[in-house]
């Protein structure tokens, strides 16, 4: 078993390595639900077949022992040195394969079911979500907002709350669902959204946008131009940049795009049913809805709420809208 479980050992340790290095795309639910099965596989084992072996071997030697005293008590000889203790210790001691696969259960088990239905975390990458995200931020979402969803497959098992415009949402990327991306909710089934001149209108009702300080960004060394928008229930913070035009260049061909008309002056887009349209609040610098199209329900993570750690800056930690 030992010569296997290296095998085995040795096999995550290579993904893991040619993951790091990007010499393949990793899925990491993949590779913590194969960990959560072998390990629980070797967990079973050990409980209910190497243990039990052990125990018995114990056993044996105890029995053993006895038997010696015993029959060196008939011989008139009673002070007899004990010297199985280290050997009892010895063979109830758990193998290195076993410390490393059995022994790890219990932990990798506990973040699995955490991971899966609970709380994800994730780190945020680019600026797309600047002023309400910042790169380098750590947050938490929360996997069971939207309903329980299977681990990998994500299929939704359970349903809860539907998305609300205004919400911070992670979902796998449509044109590659390996990617997990973040945006805000803008506009939920059937609504229709006209992003023209820079101005956000759901259903024809303009969006109140009030201006705001400029913001700084650390990272560019530069301000943008910040506003105050209500979305739903949520109110938050946006940036726009005046040197970026309106228009959207380069959008991509996607799933319902007849839904969509492109003009100098934006888009405006019908949401189809099952489908979300989402924007970064760093309106001007994100790559959203506006150029891959809509999230397909199925495609849906949870929902970010809270900043658990920066630490470049520990007065980001929180709550955010």
């Amino acid at each position: 078993m030992s010569s296997i479980t290296a095998v085995v050992l040795a096999a995550f340790v290579g993904y893991g390595a040619a993951w790091y290095f990007g010499a393949l795309e990793g899925n990491f639910s993949l590779l913590l639900f194969l960990a959560t099965v072998v390990t629980g596989l070797y967990w079973l084992a050990e409980r209910f077949y190497f243990l039990p072996q052990r125990h018995q071997a114990v056993a044996t030697l105890e029995a053993s022992a006895a038997k010696r005293q015993a029959e060196l008590a008939k011989m008139g000889i009673s002070q007899v040195d004990d010297n199985t203790s280290e050997a009892k210790t010895r063979l109830i001691m758990q193998p290195w394969w076993l410390d490393w696969t059995a022994g790890l259960f219990p932990v990798i088990v506990v973040v699995f079911l955490l991971r899966s239905f609970l709380f994800e975390p994730f780190k945020i990458p680019s600026g797309s979500m600047i002023p309400t995200l910042l790169i380098n931020d750590l947050i938490l979402v929360n996997k069971f907002h939207y309903g329980i969803r299977l681990p990998v497959l994500n299929t939704k098992v359970l349903d809860n709350h539907s998305p609300q415009r205004g919400d911070v949402m992670v979902f796998r990327y449509p044109p590659k669902p390996s990617l997990d991306y973040i945006k805000r909710v803008v506009g939920v089934p059937g609504d229709e959204v006209a992003y023209l001149n820079k101005k956000l209108t759901i259903n024809g009702k303009p969006l109140a946008k009030t201006p705001l300080p400029d913001f700084f960004d650390e990272d560019a060394l530069r301000y943008a131009k910040q506003f105050q928008e209500t979305n739903g229930d949520r109110t938050y913070r946006l940036l726009n940049d005046d040197d970026r035009p309106a228009f959207i260049p380069g959008a991509d061909d996607f799933p319902f795009k007849e839904n969509c008309r492109y003009s100098s002056e934006g888009v405006v887009c019908k949401v189809p049913e099952g489908h979300y349209f989402m924007m970064g609040d760093n309106r001007d610098n994100s790559l959203d809805s506006r150029y891959w199209g809509f999230v397909p329900e199925k495609n849906i993570v949870g929902k970010a709420f809270f900043v658990w750690m920066n630490f470049g800056n520990l007065k980001r930690i929180g709550s955010f809208q």
